[in-house]
């Protein structure tokens, strides 16, 4: 993780997102790029250290299909999940006024796995994730990636 700590740094400091929470998504999403095969994961659907869906789920809400930007290592493609874990932040803020800052960062990496649609309470957060812990296991990784310096 350590070799893409810059890129992480200029991307949150662009986008005011955390870098420790760029680096939690990274490290579960492609294991800093060791899971990857020429930058492709999940079955060849997902791109990048961030793992961009190329044909993201069509939802209600975000109507946008996502084409990769960038080398899948780039600060461009850092940027780019970034962003969209920004917008999928906006959409449960929006959609759930009365959560905390905390629960909006959870249900946002709910929605950057599995979209906002499925995001249907606090509670249940993380029922539709992948493995069922997407954004409780990211924020662990947070976690460990803020005393590292992210």
């Amino acid at each position: 993780m350590n070799r893409y700590k810059s890129k992480i740094l200029s991307v949150a400091q662009k986008t005011g997102m955390d870098g420790a929470v760029i680096a939690g998504i990274i490290s579960r999403e492609s294991r800093a790029g060791s899971a990857l095969k020429n930058g492709w994961g999940d079955h060849n659907n997902g791109f990048g250290l961030m793992q961009v869906r190329f044909l993201f789920t069509f939802i209600e809400i975000d109507r946008r299909w996502h084409t990769p930007h960038g080398a899948w290592d780039s600060e461009e493609h850092i940027l780019q999940g970034t962003e969209i874990l920004c917008f999928m932040f906006n959409v449960i803020q929006k959609k759930f006024p009365g959560w905390t800052a905390n629960q909006h960062m959870q249900g946002a990496l709910a929605a950057y796995n599995m979209g906002p649609d499925n995001v249907t309470s606090f509670d249940a957060v993380d029922s539709r994730t992948t493995g069922r812990d997407y954004s409780n296991d990211v924020l662990a990784r947070a976690k460990y990636f803020k005393r590292c310096g992210f």
